[in-house]
This record gives C-alpha cells, sequence and structure tokens, in this order.
C-alpha cells in the first residue's frame, strides 16, 4: 500500500500531521505515524474524528482562504455537495458516493488550489450535506 501524507481533524479540535500505510473507509480505525514522532505509531478511531485531510505537503498554506466555489472551467466528476461540520467549519466539493449510512465518504475540494488532495468525511461528525446544482 502506498504511503500517505495525512492531516487527521478530531472531534475535541485536536490536529495531527503525520503518513499512513492502512487507511481505509471501511476499517473502525488505521495507524498514523505522526510528523514529530515518527517512531510511535499511532491509532486513530474514526469516532473520534470529523475528518481526515489527504495533503499534498504539510506546510499547507496558511494565509490562503479556501474557496467553496467551483471553477466553472474545470470538469466535475461526481455530485456537487456542500457539507457542514457539527462544529460549524463549512466544505464544498465533490463525492462520487454519498451514503449516510456508511462510516464516511471521500471529498475531493472544489477549490483546485486547496492543500488538500481529498478527504474523507466521518458521517457522525457532520451535521449537514446539501447537494449543489
Amino acid at each position: 500500500m502506498k504511503e500517505m501524507k495525512l492531516v487527521v481533524r478530531y472531534l475535541d479540535g485536536r490536529v495531527i500531521k503525520g503518513r499512513t500505510l492502512d487507511f481505509s473507509s471501511t476499517k473502525d480505525s488505521f495507524h498514523l505515524l505522526p510528523l514529530d514522532d515518527p517512531s510511535a505509531s499511532v491509532e486513530v478511531r474514526l469516532s473520534q474524528i470529523k475528518a481526515v485531510f489527504f495533503v499534498k505537503d504539510f506546510l499547507g498554506q496558511r494565509e490562503y482562504d479556501e474557496r467553496l466555489e467551483f471553477d466553472g472551467s474545470h470538469p466535475v466528476i461526481g455530485r456537487r455537495i456542500q457539507v457542514t461540520f457539527n462544529d460549524g467549519e463549512v466544505l464544498a466539493g465533490t463525492s462520487e458516493v454519498y451514503m449516510p449510512n456508511r462510516k464516511g465518504f471521500i471529498l475531493f475540494p472544489a477549490d483546485r488550489k486547496s492543500n488538500s488532495e481529498k478527504v474523507f468525511v466521518v458521517n457522525s461528525s457532520v451535521k449537514e450535506v446539501k447537494f449543489i446544482a
């Protein structure tokens, strides 16, 4: 399995950056090797997190304000959706499969300049999902 760069956002506000080899959207947990201590494996339980951000790099763009609008010059694959988390954070993007009865779903950000390649959204942390025309 390919190593992936992740930023895990917990329900309690904690954020952990690291790498994983065993993420699966069908399992209840996965293991993360934190950036600050790669020798220590942390078990991440989906029941304790709101989302997993699969990132291009760990630095990100702190000053960049990610857009919630879609770029009309690029084709959209999947359904356009807007996700509002229980804590009020809002993300917009596309999803090929959204099923509220599953553990979660993959969202591809609307903003092509986003540092996130994709986001695994945990359904239990979501207040509302709206489909966008």
